[in-house]
């Protein structure tokens, strides 16, 4: 039975492995559909900045507490908190990020259950079999149906805790081996096809003609925002992959490969989708409902549609899937350490318990659809299960355990920890990085939570 952390085969599964964590539908199936609600251009410029400024520090200070401490991420900063004679209760970072994974997870894997579904939807040929005016209802149809949405959330929870079980070699490790060239071929597949039959013109000038007049305080807190939901900054991922890492590793150069895989997936999704909306007409501004309710219909129009909406959809499966696996290992890890499980057991747990609470985002689209949850809470008096767990997690949970990390790293440990912990890194890099931690990143993430307060 194993009770310590595993280990990452090499650098390389380390570097495949931390982008896999980050990269997924925060990039493919939100970042679009944010941009075009957002203004375009702007929102884009102020995201990057965000990658670079505010996640990529926070993603090197959660590396660093994870191989520090070689512990889950529920022990990791009370660990490395107490080798320097600390409070323990800086695992307040861990557990809050911890829960926050399992909130999340609870309804991300619901999202990639629909994915999911429309992979056979369009391999069996029941949206090509549609006529144009019943596209528009099609995706409404299926979440009405709890039975059908909860049967799809269940295959991808049980396909999760089949991997996972496999361990961090066998499974995390190899999972991502096989995605990065699998989802990077399928991308760039489609933004070929993208650039070579939708209105071009218009698709980049939306998204990448330059508009500051755009650039608005709601503007930039959305970016913010999305760069904290697409790195998973905050959410225990990378205090559990950190804690795997050998040492001579560059935490810094794996945190740049996240932000920078992030920014590319990002921008290559972006010029996929929106000369494919022109082309067809559509709305840019569409929202949520852009990949699953709009696309569908310039699939169904395009020639050979049928196959690309398959090998749209794939691409969505492969973009879930290894973040879902990043996102349930806080867990799994805390309960192998902690709870002294095996593996196997550790992820059927795991997945069970993201599966039950992911049930009330389900309901969320049908069932429960009009109920409220926290009503008597004027900040929650409209908001569904599914709109309260994305809040309290995506909204309160990360900021505060990233605002925990930055304090932690850069205020309450000694500044020598940098050079003891990442000797392989250049001097200036980690004193930007420390300068980051200390002053730029709590400006973004105490506006960030301001917002979502006020």
């Amino acid at each position: 039975m194993q009770t310590g952390p595993e280990r990452w085969s090499s650098k390389l599964g380390f570097y495949l492995a931390a982008p896999g964590a980050a990269v997924g539908l925060g990039s493919i199936w939100r970042f679009p559909y944010l941009t075009g609600t957002n203004g375009g251009s702007a929102f884009i410029f102020v995201f990057i900045l965000a990658c670079l400024a505010i996640a990529t520090p926070l993603l090197v200070a959660e590396f660093l507490i994870g191989r520090r401490s070689r512990r889950n991420p529920v022990d990791a900063a009370g660990e490395v908190a107490a080798s320097f004679g600390r409070s323990r209760r800086w695992n307040a970072i861990g557990v809050l990020g911890t829960a926050a994974a399992f909130f999340v997870m609870s309804y991300y894997t619901v999202i990639a259950g629909w994915v999911l579904a429309f992979v056979w939807k369009n391999l069996s040929g029941e949206l090509a079999a549609l006529p144009r005016a019943a596209m528009n209802l099609q995706f409404h149809e299926f979440l009405s149906n709890p039975l059908r949405v909860g049967a799809w959330h269940l295959a991808f929870v049980v396909l999760l805790a089949a991997i996972s079980a496999q361990g961090v070699n066998r499974g995390i490790e190899l999972a991502n081996k096989i995605r990065a060239p699998g989802l990077l071929i399928l991308l760039l597949i489609l933004v070929a096809y993208s650039l070579i039959t939708g209105d071009v013109t218009r698709g980049l000038a939306f998204a990448f003609a330059p508009d500051f007049g755009k650039l608005s305080p709601n503007v930039v807190l959305a970016a913010i925002g999305q760069a904290f939901f697409a790195t998973g900054v905050g959410m225990g991922m990378m205090l559990a992959y950190g804690a795997y890492v050998p040492r001579g590793a560059s935490l810094i150069r794996a945190a740049l490969v996240i932000s920078g895989s992030i920014v590319l997936v990002s921008l290559l999704a972006t010029l996929m989708i929106f000369p494919l909306v022109y082309r067809y007409g559509l709305n840019p501004a569409q929202g949520a409902e852009l990949v699953f309710n709009v696309l569908p219909i310039a699939f169904w129009e395009m020639p050979g549609g049928r196959i690309v909406g398959l090998l749209f959809f794939l691409l969505l499966v492969l973009a879930a899937l290894t973040p879902s696996l990043a996102g349930i290992e806080p867990i799994v890890a805390w309960l192998v350490q902690r709870h002294r499980m095996t593996r196997s057991r550790a992820a059927i747990v795991a997945s069970a318990g993201v599966w039950a609470l992911g049930l009330g985002s389900v309901l969320s689209f049908n069932a429960w659809s009009h109920w409220y949850p926290l009503a008597a809470l004027a900040r929650f008096h409209t908001m569904t299960v599914f709109d309260v767990l994305d809040f309290v997690s995506s909204n309160l949970m990360l900021p505060i355990g990233a605002l925990l990390t930055c304090a932690f790293i850069g205020w309450r440990l000694p500044p020598s920890l940098m050079e003891t912990e990442l000797p392989e890194e250049a001097t200036r890099a980690r004193r930007w990085v420390l300068f980051l931690l200390r002053y730029v990143c709590p400006l973004g993430i105490v506006a960030v939570l301001v917002a979502a307060l006020a």
